[in-house]
């Protein structure tokens, strides 16, 4: 499993728009890339992600072989009510990996 850094506030008010910005620790290997023996080593990518308010889901993505290593992704949605934010993401060797943030709505 992938570390992960979680980047939002804490609190939010009802209602606000919140950012969160989520950086996976992952190598990204396209494929393309060759070792110094010239076998070419294996893609590994990270290519579904998909981020739950209590629930229901406020962001997807699919990636490609076109995101960087240590992928940064960057969303918003708006603050309802008190309650957790599940982070789930899986690779090309069907590798998932998960986080979890809470966030404080007064």
């Amino acid at each position: 499993m992938a570390l992960s850094r979680i980047q939002m506030p804490r609190e939010a008010r009802r209602g606000e728009v919140v950012e969160v910005r989520i950086l996976i620790q992952h190598p990204m290997e396209t494929g393309f890339r060759r070792e110094a023996d010239g076998a070419r080593v294996a893609r590994n990518a990270i290519h579904s992600f998909a981020c739950r308010y209590n629930g229901a889901e406020v962001f997807r993505a699919t990636l490609s072989t076109g995101i960087a290593a240590n992928p940064v992704l960057r969303f918003f949605f708006r603050a309802g009510e008190t309650g957790d934010l599940d982070f789930w993401w899986l690779d090309d060797d069907n590798i998932e990996g998960t986080a979890k943030a809470r966030l404080v709505v007064a």
